[in-house]
């Protein structure tokens, strides 16, 4: 027995953020930024699955989600001039707002426009006639063709060939790492030994990717209080080390 899955196709990234917005009940102004991370990057892994090519605004927008994620992380908050503490979904949250008012306004234009195409216009018949088999003689149109016209659209299709040979294409690479997977990983290597360098950490696969999931599994446990980490040598370094338990008398 075959099971076919159908994805909604949506028209841009923030259709899909509405989309979640929408269907879990969210407060837009108060975005549970970790939830609609999660959700995000499962349905781009699952265009992927169904080899269906990701649009690179798609990406830019799941990028864009997880340096919000990372930044509320941080134990420390970003201030503006005046000392507030600048919330990292505040420009999400602005750019939401907009799309989704312009999408209303969209949608009454889309209605006038249909209703303005099931209008016909008044006339003569005959003589509407007339002027489009003037406009479409194809007689007279060969006859006023020369050599150089010719040339002109040989040129202009050799043009669209070579623009659609050279298109830029986006290709998403899957990668092998999950932050729940890289969490576990330093929680089992801490049960072996006391406690460990980022430098190691970062040794052990030194590619730029599974380096920020590595970085952002720290902060998640850091964040949780499952390890500590204390300053170490070196530029950048520091030692990871889990939470001790406190056990009641």
């Amino acid at each position: 027995m075959k099971f076919e899955v159908k994805l909604p196709l949506f028209e841009g990234p923030f259709d899909l953020l509405l989309f979640f917005i929408q269907r879990d009940e969210l407060d837009i102004y108060d975005i549970p930024i970790s939830q609609i991370t999660n959700d995000f990057l499962d349905y781009i892994k699952h265009l992927e699955k169904m080899n269906v090519e990701v649009a690179s605004e798609f990406i830019l927008v799941a990028s864009t989600l997880m340096r919000i994620k990372s930044k509320m992380l941080l134990p420390r908050p970003v201030l503006d001039e005046e000392g507030n503490e600048i919330d990292p979904r505040e420009e999400l949250v602005r750019h939401l707002l907009e799309y989704k008012r312009y999408k209303s306004v969209i949608a009454e234009l889309i209605q006038l426009e249909s209703d303005r195409l099931d209008r016909e216009k008044r006339g003569n018949l005959a003589k509407e006639i007339r002027a489009l088999s003037e406009v479409s003689n194809v007689e007279a149109e060969l006859q006023n063709l020369d050599l150089f016209k010719i040339l002109k659209v040989y040129k202009k299709v050799l043009q669209r060939y070579e623009s659609e040979q050279n298109k830029v294409e986006h290709k998403v690479v899957q990668y092998p790492y999950t932050i729940s997977g890289q969490k576990d990983h330093i929680l089992s290597s801490l049960d072996r030994v006391p406690r460990m360098a980022f430098t190691e950490v970062m040794a052990e696969k030194p590619e730029k990717i599974a380096v920020i999931f590595n970085f952002l599994a720290i902060l998640e446990l850091l964040q949780m209080q499952q390890i500590q980490i204390t300053i170490g040598e070196g530029f950048n370094n520091f030692w990871i080390e889990k939470t001790e338990t406190v056990t009641a008398d």
